[in-house]
């Protein structure tokens, strides 16, 4: 039975793909996330001394999520479990958290539960495991590509150490493939390949940071030419070669996931920032990514409103113009409206005066007594409003010279000033009128004291 299970072994093992076979033994042969794996750092100080506890990792596909999961089962003394949140259900973990208690309890040996894709565990799935997981009847490791804040039940983040997995390096990467060139047992050293630094900078840059693309496409490559190759001659993987085996690059816009929001909060603030290069390149990630027109539109807007604002009151013109258009036309063409109002925004002086003139506003409202409209305010257009007293005192600005007249606006107990316009762009006219009409409002009181 055993030399049968070890030749089952050894022939999943040769039809597993090339990521899968070079996934590295131990925390020498892992690649990236120095940050907390390097010798010194805090997982490594962990499993140096045995002592993991209850673990999240978050990050892109294909940065080693799970083949560090994997590694840990290789050098922890506790019983490794994998499972995959989305092939199993509540009635399985009861049974694999049971087998825990039963082993803790007769042996004194822990029990290591990987998680892989925990965000697709519902809440109440989750709150299954967290009893268990606080006491220590199990240590939890969960894989997520998703923040973990968001998808994952906040009892379990509190009760667990979080590590966030960052794309591989371009160096990274070329080490790994390299390493499967000449790795005869795991990797593809037993063909004669001869490799090009173009064509392996073309494949790290490719993969953008993702180790499994970037080996599949080696691997591609490699065994689509065996079979032209003769028997003792080289394989030549050049520039041409990478280009077939990988394609194009895969950038998916995940519409609820952080790289939505972070991409459109890079556009946002590159506009704010007035970094018209940067804002373009954010906007091209959107546009390549597949986001939907119409929301990028919206950010654009709301950017000219916010933070250009009185300034340059043109770019919310265009900014609306660009809603309209892009909807209208769609894509590839709404690129080209997009493009222009969103580098308007970001060329254009700024302000958010305007901005916060209504945000303080609104909060002296939700926040404070409700002051009642004055008198001369109210509405006279009806039957009976005289009788009431409505719009008495309510003087007509056009009536006077400077087509402005001093008259209560604002209701006695509200004495504060929301709008203070900066000395930028059109705001500086609008500050000088209003200072105008200081000195207009201040001869009239003058002059009626007389």
């Amino acid at each position: 039975m055993n030399l049968f299970a070890e030749s089952e072994r050894k022939h999943f093992a040769n039809a597993a793909p090339l990521a899968v076979r070079m996934r590295p033994r131990n925390l020498q042969e892992f690649c990236g996330q120095e940050s907390f794996v390097a010798s010194g750092k805090l997982l490594w100080r962990m499993l140096k001394a045995d002592r993991l506890s209850s673990l999240i990792f978050y990050g892109p596909p294909g940065t080693g999520k799970t083949t560090l999961a994997n590694v840990i089962a290789a050098q922890s003394s506790a019983v490794f479990v994998p499972t995959n949140a989305a092939s199993i259900g509540v009635a399985e973990i009861r049974k694999i958290i049971d087998a825990a208690k039963n082993r803790l309890a007769v042996d004194g040996i822990r029990t290591v539960l990987f998680l892989d894709e925990v965000h697709r565990f519902s809440k109440s799935q989750q709150d299954v495991l967290l009893e268990d997981v606080e006491n220590g009847v199990v240590i939890l490791i969960g894989a997520t590509t998703e923040n973990p804040y968001f998808s994952v039940n906040s009892a379990l983040v509190s009760r667990s150490t979080i590590f966030e997995f960052s794309v591989l390096s371009q160096a990274d990467i070329i080490n790994l493939l390299r390493r499967a060139l000449t790795d005869t047992d795991r990797g593809l050293g037993r063909y004669k390949v001869e490799i090009t630094e173009e064509a392996l900078d073309y494949l790290a840059v490719m993969s953008d940071g993702d180790a499994r693309r970037a080996l599949t496409a080696l691997e591609i490559g490699v065994l689509s030419q065996v079979a032209l190759q003769q028997e003792e001659s080289k394989i030549v993987f050049d520039k041409d070669l990478a280009i077939e085996s990988i394609q194009q690059k895969g950038l998916v816009s995940d519409k609820s996931g952080d790289s939505h929001y972070d991409l459109a909060s890079a556009l946002q603030k590159s506009m704010r920032g007035s970094d018209p290069d940067a804002t373009v390149y954010w906007l091209a990630r959107l546009l390549v990514g597949g986001e939907d027109p119409r929301f990028i539109a919206r950010r654009i807007a709301v950017c000219a409103a916010e933070d250009v604002g009185n300034a340059d009151p043109t770019a919310t013109i265009l900014a609306a113009a660009a809603v309209q258009i892009s909807e209208f036309v769609g894509l590839p063409e709404a690129q080209l409206p997009l493009a222009q109002a969103a580098i308007y925004v970001a060329c254009a002086p700024k302000s958010n005066r305007s901005a916060q003139a209504i945000w303080t506003a609104c909060a002296d409202v939700k926040e404070g007594r409700t002051a009642q409209v004055p008198q001369n305010l109210r509405d006279s257009h009806y039957s009976g409003a005289k009788k009431l007293g409505r719009g008495q005192g309510y003087l007509y600005p056009h009536s006077y010279g400077d087509g402005y007249v001093s008259q209560q606006y604002l209701p006695a107990e509200v004495d504060k000033i929301y709008y203070e316009p900066t000395e930028r762009g059109r705001e500086q006219r609008m500050g000088q009128y209003l200072r105008q009409l200081e000195h207009i409002k201040a001869r009239l009181a003058r002059a009626s004291e007389k």
